[in-house]
């Protein structure tokens, strides 16, 4: 797309608004970006209300087909219809890069189960195996594990990355404009091999012994979270008061989340917030397809200049979970937890100097 100049918003609608009472995310339609200037000015008024309030959002517009997203949901169904053999036979625990199937029960989050399966996948990349110079986190750069029953999935998962990092890196550019900064700003981070993921999930209904979590309330640790969700329902954002508010599936919609880099960068200005799934009812299964737009793992995210920075509230800090300038620590430090047995069995002279 062509470069645009950043827009200004006013002091009074810029404001950032505590989210009380909310009971719905707002729809947010990316294709004004291509209309007239009363488009884009209502374009980000609308990104820069939801970033700054409540840091979730619906987000039609996209450019994303029906078809090219029934192409990769039938292959992610597939994948989870193969037998459990050959899906082990891409486990994580036989890759130091944290890439592949891990089973029902065996990610953790907050220290405690999630009930669901998933497959990791990430850019296709040669194993990167960090010298005694280099950080650990280079480990999580490589090759994915593809289940030789099923060769579309490669085809249809690595579109699925290209197609989503298009359109994040437009949202991104539109959100800073929003904002009053460059929408350039940090494509430097994003250049040469940015560490984009994506998660294909499974939440095979309730746990047998009753636990509701399907995945632990968290908040991502890079920029921006697309999700693309069945639906079935299960997804829960915090409000403020520490409710939690359902999202209902909006057909041919993203959910949009920002991630703590986001809220560093700008002081608390845009909004990285908790959220969770709770697991479905009985047997019933749930899918979904999380895409993280992340930047390259050696990047250091330099605070963002925009003319709203004095409007900021102050990011959040957790002691027992710091956050890290450089990005590769914060990876490192996510994946090292959620999946004890890979750390173990690839890095265990590497796991007690993960950042904690």
């Amino acid at each position: 797309m062509t470069q645009q100049h950043p827009t200004t918003p006013s002091t009074e609608t810029a404001a950032r608004t505590a989210p009380s009472g909310l009971d719905s995310l707002p729809v947010i339609d990316l294709s004004l970006a291509d209309g007239s200037p009363e488009d884009r000015t209502r374009l980000h008024d609308e990104l820069r209300a939801a970033a700054t309030d409540v840091g979730f959002f619906q987000l039609v517009g996209h450019g994303v087909s029906p078809a090219q997203t029934a192409t990769l949901t039938a292959a992610m169904r597939a994948f989870f219809a193969l037998p459990e053999a050959d899906r082990l036979a891409v486990a994580n625990l036989n890759s130091p890069h944290y890439r592949g199937y891990t089973r029902t029960g065996d990610e953790r989050t907050g220290g405690s189960r999630d009930w669901r399966d998933q497959l990791d996948i990430g850019a296709e990349l040669p194993p990167h195996v960090p010298a005694p110079s280099e950080p650990a986190y280079w480990w999580l750069e490589g090759p994915n594990q593809w289940p030789e029953a099923l060769p579309e999935l490669r085809t249809a998962a690595l579109g699925w990355i290209d197609r989503l990092g298009a359109v994040a890196r437009r949202l991104l550019h539109e959100l800073l404009a929003a904002i009053g900064a460059r929408p350039d700003f940090y494509d430097d981070v994003f250049a040469g091999h940015p560490h984009l993921r994506l998660k294909l999930v499974r939440y095979p209904g309730t746990a047998p012994d009753g636990g509701g979590q399907g995945v632990g309330a968290h908040k991502d640790y890079g920029f921006i979270t697309l999700l693309l969700q069945d639906t079935v329902g299960g997804l829960q954002v915090e409000r403020a008061d520490g409710s939690f508010l359902e999202v209902p599936p909006l057909e041919g919609a993203f959910v949009v989340n920002l991630g703590e880099l986001l809220e560093v960068a700008t002081d608390g200005y845009l909004k990285a917030t908790s959220h969770r799934v709770v697991s479905p009812a009985g047997a019933r299964e749930r899918f979904s397809v999380p895409f993280f737009y992340n930047p390259r793992l050696d990047a250091h995210i330099a605070p963002l200049d925009f003319p709203l920075a004095h409007h900021a509230p102050g990011a959040t800090e957790d002691p027992a979970n710091p956050l890290f300038a450089e990005f590769g620590l914060n990876e490192w430090k996510g994946y090292t937890r959620a999946h004890p047995e890979v750390t173990r069995r690839h890095h265990p002279e590497l796991a007690d100097a993960a950042p904690r």
